[in-house]
């Protein structure tokens, strides 16, 4: 936040957190969860160390964290109940009609074999195979800010193909396998039946690369532009196949227009873009679109870095709307590193699939109270604000 707290700045802060508290506690069907998740909710926003059950139950008072791991493994509550309060706080003040959905995964290094998913994966956290959990989150951004809304934990099959080893993490018979995109599709669809005002969807290559994903957001009439990988189909020409690189090879040197896609710790992040149309089937009044970003300055091995996206949007759709999407993407990564360093997203020491799920919501919950408050802030909302501000296959645009 900017500039100094006063005495009224934190009464209305207060104020704020027991308005949103107050959205949740029927979920907590007795008085003793009730009041042991609004202390966990508490301590996750307070300035402590590490949001584990230590040091939470020391923030609340108690000589043991005995109450904050019941919460989490036994108290009857229901996680996705108290998703679908937090998805109605965050639209209710951060709602617009175009919000972005984002859809993105993050690692949880963790050690051993027994919570809930854990193998050697590769961790896009890490950036590397590590031991972790995954989850698969959605995220929503607008004009007035960002927020985590769901989440999932995505289970291997190493898991799911063990019933035995799942009972032992509370998993049950009813949950399946299923890939990330498919995670990614029950987080949009829940948000869609809730009747989430949302104009677009973005997603990195996990989730652009798959044809049902891409399918399914097309079927919802849902604008996208979603990262692929450079040997992505575009479609045809002279008879044989065009890829995303080869594609990109024959764009004239007119097609590139240097653009920013938003501000960046540094400043605005400039890239040189070219836009593509795709002339393959689409219903009438949407376009398809090839969009490519490249780096300003060479990477270790003197090469201009390139990134692609499918997009899919009404015809009239700018290309200053689809890079403006496309740099969108990064608000889920700015959603978990604040939630992970402010609310302990990262910090829990459970091993059971439904108290994951538990920690999670409640993190989730603890930073979009955070995400609010900053958007209600004069201060924060004009920082803000300053930020954001700005026959072949396919034909290059120039």
């Amino acid at each position: 936040m900017v500039g100094e707290l006063t005495s009224d700045d934190l009464q209305e802060w207060v104020s704020g957190l027991d308005v949103l508290f107050g959205r949740v506690a029927g979920r907590f069907g007795r008085v003793e969860p009730r009041r042991q998740a609004r202390a966990y909710l508490l301590g996750l926003l307070a300035p402590i160390e590490r949001k584990n059950g230590w040091q939470l139950a020391e923030a609340a008072g108690d000589a043991a964290p005995d109450r904050m791991q019941r919460l989490l493994n036994s108290a009857r509550w229901n996680p996705r109940e108290v998703r679908v309060d937090l998805r109605d706080y965050v639209m209710d003040n951060l709602g617009h009609r175009d919000g972005v959905l984002i859809v993105d995964e993050t690692g949880f290094l963790k050690k051993g074999d027994k919570s809930a998913g854990v193998q050697r994966q590769y961790s896009g956290t890490a950036g590397r195979v590590e031991n972790c959990q995954l989850g698969v989150f959605l995220a929503y951004a607008s004009p007035s800010g960002r927020a985590l809304i769901d989440a999932e934990l995505y289970l291997p099959k190493s898991w799911t193909d063990d019933r035995a080893r799942c009972a032992q993490a509370g998993i049950g018979e009813d949950v399946q396998f299923a890939t990330k995109p498919v995670l990614a599709r029950t987080l949009l669809t829940r948000a869609l039946e809730a009747g989430v005002p949302a104009s677009w969807v973005t997603a990195d290559e996990a989730y652009g690369m798959d044809f049902k994903f891409r399918r399914f957001l097309e079927e919802h009439h849902l604008s996208y532009v979603v990262a692929v990988p450079k040997n992505q189909w575009i479609g045809k020409a002279w008879g044989g196949q065009i890829n995303a690189d080869t594609a990109t090879a024959q764009a004239p040197p007119e097609a590139w227009k240097r653009r920013s896609c938003g501000n960046g710790a540094k400043g605005p992040r400039l890239y040189d873009w070219a836009l593509a149309t795709v002339h393959f089937e689409t219903e009438p009044g949407y376009q398809r679109w090839l969009l490519v970003r490249r780096s300003l300055t060479p990477n270790t091995k003197g090469e201009l870095e390139l990134a692609y996206y499918l997009c899919h949007a009404p015809v009239d759709t700018s290309l200053e709307d689809l890079i403006a999407v496309a740099g969108a993407r990064w608000a889920i990564e700015e959603c978990f590193q604040s939630a992970k360093n402010e609310t302990g997203l990262d910090q829990y020491q459970v091993r059971r699939y439904d108290a994951w799920h538990r920690h999670i919501t409640l993190a989730m919950l603890a930073h979009a109270y955070l995400a609010v408050t900053a958007a209600h802030a004069p201060k924060a909302q004009a920082a803000w604000s300053a930020s954001h501000q700005q026959k072949s296959a396919i034909s290059w645009h120039v």
